[in-house]
């Protein structure tokens, strides 16, 4: 199994980001995937997940109507779409499926 982020980078408060996932060496679509980060000083968290068709998706409280989690299955990608970041957000940010992680990509908000 391999999970590989990108989209990483320096962004402006208010400003946007799209993360990917490139996931790798298992069947993708049957399997429910997840965003998660951890800022310094504090512990992982749950971002946004979705269901193996893209049916259903969750988001933690301090994201919602900010962050947009997709995900095409023919080409084995998961997205999150973050738009109007706060500083708050920088962190990095990790792909999750069932008990494998990627390395992570590191977002920061700031002026």
């Amino acid at each position: 199994v391999q999970l590989v982020e990108s989209g990483g980078g320096l962004v402006q408060p208010g400003g946007s980001l799209r993360l990917s996932c490139a996931a790798s060496g298992f069947t993708f679509s049957r399997y429910a995937m997840s965003w998660y980060r951890q800022a310094p000083g504090k512990e992982r968290e749950l971002v946004a997940a979705i269901t193996s068709t893209g049916g259903s998706t969750n988001y933690t409280d301090s994201v919602k109507g900010r962050f947009t989690i997709s995900r095409d299955n023919a080409k084995h990608t998961v997205y999150l779409q973050m738009n109007n970041l706060k500083p708050d957000d920088t962190a990095v940010y990790y792909c999750y499926r069932f008990r494998n992680w990627g390395q992570g990509t590191q977002v920061i908000v700031s002026s």
